[in-house]
């Protein structure tokens, strides 16, 4: 049975009930979480306030790097055995769980040397006067981390927080929450004081609802659903208390008549496959030129055509979606499809050992989806990608901008001049050229504009963030 982790210390919760874990793979319960409450939430942000006082806030900015690049070496050691119990929690094919690991190892190593180098400014001001600014941690920091990518997310949140002189209070999905609570007990052991990281698991509306509105709480981190970062936004404006909201995206990947298609076809279908579909910044709609319609949707059915599906331990192309009700939304966006005659170009094959009680979802690559089809508006967060085509660059732009979100595009094309304007022209809050996702990216701000959410995360940009401006102004003659 798995427990709080507050203080530097396992716990049960004060509810006395727990909730089921579930492996995708087979839809078989093999662990238990604790059920938590607004008064678990409040113990753990008394630890991190209590830590906080007492020894954090003392602690010099090199000294925290010396700890978080502990912690990231703790996290090497222990990469594989991080890794398999994200592959059971998440369902996770190995090679994508040990991918994670071994991000978080990185983000921490990345914080842990940009710990010292948060600095402010001088500004000249009126004679007799020196002006400075420095960079202030806003406190305790809360984040509610999803499910696709614990270990990532909670190294680009919580990472960063820690870095910019922050203690934390993490509230994570109900679905995925066995490697955080281990990444708690590395840091305990690593030497982080007691209540630096603290761990409530449970469900949001009881969990993550208290984190939100607890007094104690100075800011929040928040990755999800634009429904759920509504909620937390409303809640958190009450007390003025400022966020950080990433909230997904339906991002483009516009695709021109000139682009090297045997470097995009790869990318084109891994950018929606990966993890199953299930990330927020998944290319799942992409937008071929005319030109090139016909001859690259049959390349990339052929892609598609080839990919296997199965249990997270056989390492396939694609593992289970996380449970059975994101099985069901992905089943009705397709059925979705088929009311509407959306033809479908090419799907992959789940594999006879993938049991009947996993939630499993062939990738599917639909065509000539209508621009304003929820398919072509909504986040599916499953291995589905549509299909359109354009007519020129206006047009591109047009339907590239045609969604709520801005999260991600990626463009592919070798002229030069097009690459910097439809990077200026599309909106989001990244765009990637001839490539999608740079290699995962750790120094990279990451966030988005519209529902996509604001502020940003990874990077040394995300130390802003994790930090308030206080302007000092002296007077001295």
């Amino acid at each position: 049975m798995q427990l709080h982790y507050i203080a530097n210390a396992s716990q049960a919760s004060s509810s006395g009930r727990t909730i089921p874990v579930i492996d995708p793979s087979d839809g078989q319960v093999f662990d238990e979480l604790q059920r938590g409450t607004a008064d678990d939430i409040d113990q753990a942000v008394r630890a991190a306030r209590q830590c906080y006082g007492a020894v954090w806030s003392k602690l010099s900015g090199a000294e925290r790097g010396r700890l978080l690049m502990r912690l990231s070496a703790k996290v090497a050691e222990h990469a594989d055995e991080l890794a398999a119990l994200e592959q059971r929690d998440c369902g996770k094919p190995t090679k994508q769980a040990k991918a994670d690991a071994l991000a978080l190892v990185r983000y921490f190593e990345f914080y842990a040397g940009a710990c010292d180098k948060l600095h402010g400014d001088t500004i000249p001001y009126l004679d007799g006067y020196s002006v400075l600014t420095w960079r202030e941690p806003h406190g305790v920091t809360g984040h509610i981390i999803p499910w696709n990518y614990p270990m990532q997310i909670f190294g680009r949140s919580v990472g960063g927080a820690l870095a910019a002189g922050n203690v934390c209070v993490v509230k994570p999905a109900e679905d995925a929450c066995l490697s955080l609570i281990r990444v708690a007990q590395l840091a305990a052991e690593v030497g982080f004081p007691a209540g630096a990281i603290n761990i409530v698991t449970g469900y949001g509306h009881e969990v993550g609802d208290a984190l939100a509105r607890h007094a104690g709480i100075d800011h929040i981190s928040f990755t999800g659903s634009p429904k759920v970062g509504t909620l937390i936004q409303q809640v958190a404006a009450e007390r003025h208390c400022p966020v950080t909201l990433e909230l997904g995206g339906k991002s483009p990947q516009i695709v021109f008549a000139d682009a090297d298609l045997d470097a995009a076809i790869p990318m084109l279908t891994n950018a929606i496959v990966q993890n199953a579909g299930q990330t927020c910044s998944a290319g799942s709609r992409l937008l071929v030129d005319q030109a090139i319609y016909e001859p690259l949707l049959e390349r990339l059915g052929q892609a598609f055509t080839a990919l296997r599906v199965g249990p997270a331990a056989m390492d396939l192309d694609v593992g289970p979606l996380i449970r059975a009700s994101q099985q069901q939304r992905v089943w009705d966006f397709l059925s979705d499809a088929q009311v509407a005659n959306i033809p479908m170009v090419a799907q992959g094959q789940v594999v006879d050992e993938a049991p009947e009680t996993g939630f499993y979802q062939a990738p599917t690559l639909l065509r000539d989806v209508p621009v304003m089809h929820r398919l072509a508006q909504e986040e599916v967060f499953g291995p589905v990608l549509c299909a359109m085509s354009f007519q020129d660059e206006d047009h591109a732009v047009e339907l590239a901008n045609a969604t709520q979100f801005g999260l991600v595009a990626g463009v592919w094309t070798r002229d030069g001049g097009r690459q910097l304007r439809m990077a200026k022209r599309v909106r989001s809050g990244q765009v990637f050229i001839n490539n999608y996702g740079a290699g995962g990216g750790v120094e990279l701000p990451f966030g988005g504009v519209k529902s996509s959410g604001y502020g940003r995360e990874k990077g040394f940009e995300a130390l802003y963030g994790f930090t308030t401006l206080k302007t000092v102004a002296i007077k001295h003659g």
